[in-house]
């Protein structure tokens, strides 16, 4: 075979031993700050709070109708031999002749056609149910701006629990792996020490087991790291064919622990929302209220008429005021005053569940972020006398002065030692996380 054939079945090879869809994952590398900036550009349910603000405006827009004038041009074609519609049209059209008074042309005319171009002008002068609707369109737009920031706040707390805990599941698996190497060590001397007699059968299938429970977390874990994935991809409004790999640690080091327990800043977005809802709801009674009052309006209309499209010659004008007051419309505003006023109630209840439910929140959290700094002093503690204990009795079982369960059991507790450590720094990270969130700023 030549040199040149050589090569040729080499690149073959490695076309057929080429993991299927390689290159056609793009790994990002990111911080938490770099995930947050890009849930706040992505996340869909940012987007669709974000419409909800730009339909409030809208609304706050279309309240404008309130005090503006309504513009209408219309341009309206009618052909008829209707007597009576025949001699008003003639006459808007400054056709009229003496013969048109004949009775018998009066009686029965021949069919007639008109163009009419209007114009007409309708301007609001006392409508006060319209006014209090644009008063409680502009506290609906501020409910709605309140609940954009306090969406955002929501996302970012989401944001932060998806990318430490895909951390946290990666930190584990490491840990597993590394016991998994180590406890592939022992089976193999477990093995040897079989065969020269030194131990019994059931000892040396117990490192089998032992690495058949390990390999198990494995695969538990590796699930753990896809769910993950798949969560954070999700918040970051990403595709699947994007591998995340985050750059921060579970660096504990930065997170501060109030001496107190914080109080609930009035300033939170959603109690301010709530506010500007209740404010809303207060405005929504008011304008069912109002309806019992008179409208006063004013208009004013232009018309041209013409036999011809589209004649502008012959106009003529009307200019009034209309007064419309409903004296009973058969319980209908009563019903809609009296539920307004239940809805305003709603909104009040809701605004106290919030702040009590924020309180218990803040408790909450605040005594699981002190448990969380104290279990970290356990944990390492814990850790370092795992390991200690670890490295002893591996020396003992390697010489053969310890026993097989010995090494199993200090084995298992040093490696749940490291996951209970990753554990709780992560539940310090996400406390705090949570803990701000419901304080709110």
């Amino acid at each position: 075979m030549t040199r040149l054939n050589y090569v040729h079945g080499f690149m073959l090879m490695l076309i057929l031993f080429m993991p299927l869809g390689a290159g056609a994952e793009e790994v990002m590398r990111m911080t938490l700050e770099d995930a947050l900036e890009i849930a706040e550009k992505n996340n869909y349910a940012l987007k669709a709070a974000k419409a909800r603000v730009d339909q409030a405006e809208a609304r706050y827009l279309q309240s404008r109708k309130a005090y503006l004038p309504k513009v209408t041009i219309s341009e309206t074609f009618v052909a008829t031999d209707d007597p009576a519609a025949v001699f008003s049209y003639k006459l808007r059209q400054g056709s009229i002749a003496a013969s048109d008074f004949d009775p018998a042309l009066l009686n029965d005319p021949d069919a007639a056609s008109n163009f009419q171009t209007g114009i007409e002008v309708q301007q609001p002068l006392f409508n006060r149910d319209a006014m209090i609707g644009r008063a409680a369109a502009s506290a609906d737009r501020k409910s709605q701006e309140y609940m954009l920031d306090r969406t955002s706040d929501a996302i970012s707390l989401e944001v932060k629990r998806a990318y430490y805990g895909l951390i946290l599941a990666k930190k584990n698996l490491l840990a597993v792996n590394r016991s998994i190497t180590a406890m592939k060590a022992h089976d193999n001397e477990a093995r040897k020490a079989y065969q020269k007699g030194l131990i019994t059968k059931s000892d040396k299938l117990s490192t089998a087991v032992r690495l058949s429970e390990l390999a198990e977390r494995k695969m538990i874990i590796q699930d753990e790291i896809t769910a993950a994935e798949d969560g954070l991809r999700f918040l970051l409004g990403l595709s699947s064919n994007e591998v995340i790999e985050p750059v921060d640690g579970l660096n504990v080091a930065a997170v501060v622990i109030p001496d107190e327990e914080p109080e609930l800043r009035v300033e939170r977005a959603d109690l301010k929302a709530l506010e500007a809802r209740l404010e809303a709801a207060g405005y929504q009674y008011e304008k069912a209220r109002a309806q019992w009052l008179p409208r006063v309006n004013a208009f004013m209309q232009q018309n041209w008429n013409d036999d011809d499209f589209a004649g502008l010659v012959h106009h003529n004008w009307t200019l009034g005021v209309n007064l419309q007051w409903t004296v009973f419309d058969g319980y209908a505003s009563i019903g809609k005053a009296r539920e307004a006023k239940a809805g305003e109630r709603e909104v009040r209840y809701a605004y106290e569940e919030a702040k009590e439910k924020g309180l218990y929140e803040i408790r909450k959290a605040y005594r699981m972020l002190r448990t969380a700094k104290a279990r970290i002093r356990v944990a390492e503690q814990s850790l370092r006398e795992a390991k200690v204990s670890l490295d002893f009795i591996g020396e003992r079982y390697r010489s053969g002065l310890a026993m097989t369960f010995e090494l199993l059991g200090r084995e298992q507790a040093y490696t749940y030692a490291q996951l209970r450590l990753n554990k709780a720094k992560y539940d310090l990270i996400i406390t705090k996380s949570e803990l701000d969130y419901y304080i709110g700023g």
